[in-house]
């Protein structure tokens, strides 16, 4: 009879797995670990670096999905922590943040609309969650975000942070309006509003070469008004949304 092969080396060659196939979670632990220096900042006063390390979490949100696509390494271990890193980089930090900077003197008051804020991240990625779980059994592609996604909804957020980092708007002596701001975003994440989805937009060929000039502009401010144009692309956001709004007639909830 022929020897067995040792089981040893059979199971010593299915655990090996892939360097690359790694790669997305790895870039999902660096977005996390920004979010986490964000907070760690914004409790120094440092805000300007806190808000960069949040838009940094934001870039590493994006490429860790199309890395993970790329290279087939989808994972339900992945989406979930994909997940959990954005309820930290895109809920917590933004919260955290906005408490620093506009909402201490509130004290008590501008604490509970930074944990409503932070709550109404962690619902949305829930429902995420579960409707990405349904998506996958067939519906297909969406062509639409049901509701604002985390990401644009830090970005959306953290606007009083780009008005006053920007020197358009100095808000620290309003923290009323920057709370009744946070609680409007936190329902737009969780509202069944149908929001803009990159794949979706289409642009006639002959704009081609208008769009690629105009994101050169863009870029060429970033690098002497950054949170100018952040004003800005979040203005350009919220105009798609209030269009929105005007499709449902301000039904956002239903």
């Amino acid at each position: 009879m022929p020897e067995p092969r040792p089981e040893d080396d059979t199971q010593d060659e299915h655990k090996r797995v892939s360097i690359l196939m790694l790669l997305p979670n790895m870039i999902t632990l660096m977005g996390m670990c920004l979010g986490l220096t964000a907070i760690r900042f914004a409790i120094e006063g440092r805000f300007t670096t806190a808000v960069a390390m949040i838009l940094l979490a934001m870039l590493a949100d994006g490429i860790d999905g199309f890395v993970a696509r790329r290279l087939g390494a989808e994972s339900a271990m992945g989406a979930q922590l994909d997940s959990l890193s954005d309820f930290l980089c895109f809920g917590v930090a933004p919260a955290i943040v906005l408490y620093q900077l506009h909402l201490t003197q509130a004290a008590g008051f501008g604490w509970i609309f930074a944990l409503l804020f932070a709550a109404a991240t962690c619902l949305r990625l829930a429902r995420f969650n579960v409707m990405s779980g349904q998506n996958e059994k067939g519906t297909g592609p969406k062509t639409h975000f049901v509701g604002v996604p985390a990401p644009a909804g830090a970005s959306l957020a953290l606007l009083p942070v780009f008005l006053t980092l920007s020197g358009l708007v100095d808000l620290d002596a309003v923290p009323i309006v920057v709370a009744i701001w946070m609680a409007f975003v936190g329902l737009l994440m969780i509202s069944k509003l149908a929001t803009l989805a990159p794949r979706s937009v289409r642009v006639p060929q002959r704009f081609a070469a208008v769009i690629m000039v105009a994101m050169v502009v863009v870029i060429g401010l970033g690098f002497t008004r950054p949170w100018l144009v952040l004003v800005m692309i979040n203005a350009a956001y919220l105009t798609t949304i209030l269009y929105a709004l005007i499709q449902t007639r301000g039904r956002i909830l239903s």
